[in-house]
C-alpha cells in the first residue's frame, strides 16, 4: 500500500504542475507528460501486475485524442486539441487502464464545461466556440479522479 501512496503523492504533484503550466501557457510539456506515461507503465508492471491494462490504456488514450484532434481540424479548419492533451490522456490510460478512460474524459469535459459556463455567467459574456482555453487542468482533474477510483476505489477491478 505504501507504493500506491507514494505514487499518488507524486502523481498529484505532477498533475498540479501540468495544470498550472497549461493554464498559463496553453502547453503541456513533454518533459512532464512523457515520464508520466512511463511511470504509469512501470507502476502497473512492478506494483499492480497489470502491464497490458497500462499499455492498452496508453495506446487508446493517445490514439483517441489524436483522432479527435485531426477530425476537428478537418471539420472546423482550426486546432481544437493539442498533442499535449493526447499525451496527458495517454498517461491517464497508462496509470488507470483503458477501462477508466471514459470516466476520466467525462470528468474532465464536464468540469471544463461547468467552469466555462460559470465564468461566462459571472463575467456576463457569451461563450465563443473560437475562444481557446486550456483543457489540461480539467484532464488532470479527471485523471486524478480515475486514479483515486483505481487505487482506492470499492474493489472493482477490470484488467482492461
Amino acid at each position: 500500500m505504501i507504493h500506491i501512496q507514494l505514487a499518488t503523492t507524486g502523481l498529484i504533484a505532477c498533475l498540479a504542475g501540468l495544470a498550472w503550466i497549461d493554464a498559463r501557457t496553453m502547453r503541456l510539456p513533454d518533459i512532464l507528460t512523457l515520464p508520466l506515461i512511463a511511470a504509469g507503465v512501470l507502476l502497473n508492471v512492478l506494483v499492480l501486475g497489470t502491464p497490458w491494462a497500462s499499455l492498452v490504456g496508453a495506446g487508446l488514450g493517445y490514439g483517441s485524442f489524436v483522432a479527435i484532434e485531426i477530425g476537428y481540424r478537418r471539420l472546423r479548419g482550426r486546432d481544437g486539441l493539442g498533442r499535449g492533451d493526447a499525451k496527458l490522456v495517454a498517461a491517464a490510460g497508462a496509470w488507470c487502464g483503458g477501462w477508466l478512460l471514459p470516466l476520466i474524459i467525462l470528468v474532465g469535459s464536464v468540469s471544463a464545461l461547468a467552469f466555462m459556463l460559470t465564468r461566462a455567467v459571472i463575467r456576463r459574456e457569451k461563450l465563443d466556440s473560437a475562444q481557446a482555453f486550456p483543457f489540461g487542468p480539467w484532464l488532470a482533474l479527471g485523471f486524478l479522479a480515475g486514479w483515486i477510483y483505481r487505487a482506492y476505489g470499492p474493489g472493482l477491478y477490470v484488467a482492461f
